[in-house]
């Protein structure tokens, strides 16, 4: 069954028409309703691609969370072989919120370590929803020391609202653990790729996206905070989200004009929710693409101009 976001009610209502219609015809063989529904499915397609060719940044946070869109295990099921599951920090415990480990892509070894959020509600419980702890950020920490030691290029798969905020993993060092982990994504000497394939918040994203190349589906976002967040502070008032997002910039075309994404990867018409199997292809086709670039370079040319590029990356942006 396909949800609807709020701005998606009046195709929701086309749709659900549609279906009223083919179902009745199930009921009553006599009865032919192919014309009828072929004109609102004509009516559905035109509003979809007239809705999802002008979203709002508010729009674009709504489908970057959108509870059907392919998560994590998801990308790594359909794009990765003999994927070996690693646990644990080695020093608290697994948090179930990073996934990671040793695969295979396109009979290539590599590591690839994710956010996964779940996707139901046993779960999201379970998977804390996709915030991380400080052990989710040392595992991450040690598959890519693991990476480095055998020379193997990293993958990441970004989907977070930010790292967990709670008061254990304060009292265990979030800040300090996210801070090693974007330290570790700068010193590795194999080839770090980073994808964004929903919702980019703050460090506890950026913990995994301090990348040679970073690169996002056209409906995500990746911003400093989240725009509730963001319209808590400045206005006192989370009912202004909307104006915040607009104020971020945290589109993916925003962040591609302002130098801080490299790329874009195009969504099936409706987001990545409508298409998963065609969404999840497009990042494989474009990783590979990427991995195969980066490849040609060394480790010490790798490192500099990763360090390079987020050097220079303020000064775009000022300039932008």
């Amino acid at each position: 069954m396909q949800n609807y976001l709020e701005f998606e009610k009046p195709l929701a209502e086309i749709e659900g028409k549609a279906e009223e219609l083919r179902a009745l015809a199930r009921q009553n063989e006599d009865m032919d309703v192919t014309d009828e529904a072929t004109a609102l499915d004509n009516k559905a397609k035109s509003l979809l691609d007239e809705m999802y060719e002008k979203l709002t940044p508010w729009q674009k946070c709504q489908v970057a969370r959108h509870p059907d869109r392919p998560h994590c295990k998801d990308y790594i099921e359909a794009l990765f072989t003999e994927f070996t599951p690693l646990a644990g920090d080695r020093s608290f415990a697994d948090d179930h919120a990073v996934m990671g480990g040793l695969a295979r892509f396109n009979d290539q070894p590599v590591v690839v370590i994710g956010h996964e959020k779940g996707n139901d509600t046993k779960s999201r419980i379970e998977r804390n929803f996709g915030m991380a702890r400080p052990e989710g950020y040392r595992k991450a920490v040690r598959l890519m020391d693991l990476a480095d030691r055998f020379g193997l290029p990293v993958i990441t798969l970004i989907d977070t609202a930010g790292a967990y905020p709670g008061k254990g993993a304060e009292e265990r060092g979030q800040s300090e653990a996210i801070a090693r982990s974007t330290e570790k994504c700068l010193q590795i000497g194999v080839p770090l790729i980073a994808v964004i394939i929903g919702e980019g918040g703050s460090g506890g994203a950026v913990a995994f996206a301090a990348a040679d190349r970073l690169v996002m589906l056209e409906h995500s976002v990746y911003s400093v905070i989240s725009p509730e967040g963001c319209a808590s502070i400045l206005w006192k008032d989370a009912t202004k989200m909307r104006e915040a997002a607009e104020a971020l910039r945290l589109t993916a075309q925003d962040l591609q004009e302002l130098g801080v994404a490299d790329e874009v990867i195009a969504e099936p018409v409706g987001g990545a929710q409508r298409n998963p199997p065609m969404a999840i292809a497009s990042v494989g086709e474009k990783v590979s693409t990427l991995l195969e670039e980066l490849g040609k370079s060394d480790a010490k040319a790798l490192r500099t101009a990763r360090r390079k590029k987020f050097l220079d990356m303020g000064s775009k942006a000022l300039v932008a």
